[in-house]
């Protein structure tokens, strides 16, 4: 069946460093566009990356640009997200999210873009 799990979440420090994994298993992210969200408690959940399918272009929100990297390994079937130089503003439950149909996306930080869904991993930033 189709699943997407992240994992990599945690406490950290603020200036410090994470990586999230996101793996796909009963579907190939090769043939999706991907997204990160989040969500920090009391607050609506808000677009953190995406990338595309074609040519591999990133979209970052400016909240994070600079600071956050994603990427593709295709080999492992998994898309990342690398966070450097974490705030406390950073912390909230991550997701990520993939969706079959790249040619209609619009607005990669746009969560009704997408199809499918992790269950999110814990983010902590706090000294």
């Amino acid at each position: 069946q189709v699943q997407l799990v992240e994992s990599g979440g945690g406490l950290v420090q603020p200036g410090g460093s994470l990586r999230l994994s996101c793996a796909a298993s009963g579907f190939s992210l090769d043939d999706y566009t991907v997204g990160w969200f989040r969500q920090a408690p009391g607050k609506g959940r808000e677009g953190v990356s995406g990338i595309t399918v074609s040519d591999g272009t990133t979209r970052y929100a400016d909240s994070v640009k600079g600071r956050f990297t994603i990427s593709r390994d295709n080999a492992r079937n998994t898309v990342y997200l690398q966070m450097n130089s974490l705030k406390p503003e950073d912390t909230g439950i991550y997701y990520c999210a993939a969706t079959a149909y790249s040619d209609y996306v619009i607005d990669h930080l746009a969560d009704y873009e997408y199809d499918y869904w992790g269950q999110g991993t814990q983010v902590t930033v706090s000294s």
